[in-house]
């Protein structure tokens, strides 16, 4: 991944399903930073999506990294798989475990990073404590589970207090903010101004228009004029 300004994460999710590997190619061809991979079981939200053996598959099509974001409950019964599969990265639900600095630690024995999602309804006065310990906070900027949604205006808030919490605990660099959720050219410049490192983004990226996957990562990068 490119270490410096936002990076940009297209949510496989929004893809042509029906072609997967196929897209995995396109996003990385884009120039896109890394593949944000939703993995959803049905009970934690209301959706089923993806397991370790879809991850794998995308693994074997491209040579990005990978994050797996784990919208599930039970998610430590699940880590070595996706590790296996793939996974460079494994974010895990704030509101889906009692244990979850536990699940942390034990992501990050097995190889990979680890970061927390926090839900827009989740007070964000829980991230501090996470802080020290993550790769990647990440704020959900709509409610999960479904593409399509609109951004959460309140989010702008929440990346701000968390910025402010990285620099008071000396963390700049080392735990990044991501955000998820509604995002497009208008949104991403809103969570750039704001602070965060990457964005992730699946219907803007995926939709079927006149601007291409690469005008589309440089205008979420903030390259208002677009590709070459």
């Amino acid at each position: 991944m490119k270490k410096q300004g936002v990076l940009v994460a297209p949510s496989i999710m929004g893809a042509d399903l029906a072609c997967i590997g196929r897209e995995a190619r396109n996003i990385e061809e884009s120039g896109a930073d890394l593949i944000h991979i939703d993995v959803m079981d049905g009970h934690f939200v209301p959706n089923i999506t993806f397991g370790p053996g879809v991850v794998a598959a995308i693994n074997r099509s491209t040579e990005l990294f990978l994050e797996v974001h784990a919208m599930i409950y039970t998610p430590f019964e699940f880590v070595e798989a996706f590790v296996k599969a793939g996974a460079d990265r494994i974010i895990v639900h704030f509101e889906a475990a009692e244990n979850i600095k536990e699940i942390i630690s034990y992501i990050q024995k097995c190889g990979v990073q680890a970061g927390v999602a926090f839900s827009p309804e989740t007070s964000i006065e829980f991230v501090t404590s996470f802080i020290p310990l993550c790769d990647v906070i990440l704020l959900m900027s709509v409610h999960p589970g479904f593409c399509g949604q609109k951004f959460i205006p309140d989010t702008i808030e929440r990346i701000q207090f968390v910025k402010q919490a990285i620099q008071v605990l000396g963390r700049e660099g080392s735990c990044l903010i991501e955000v998820d959720g509604g995002i497009d050219k208008e949104s991403a410049r809103a969570c750039r101004e704001a602070g965060a490192d990457i964005l992730v983004a699946a219907s803007y990226f995926f939709e079927k228009d006149s601007i291409n996957m690469k005008e589309k990562v440089l205008l979420l990068q903030g390259e208002e004029h677009g590709a070459k």
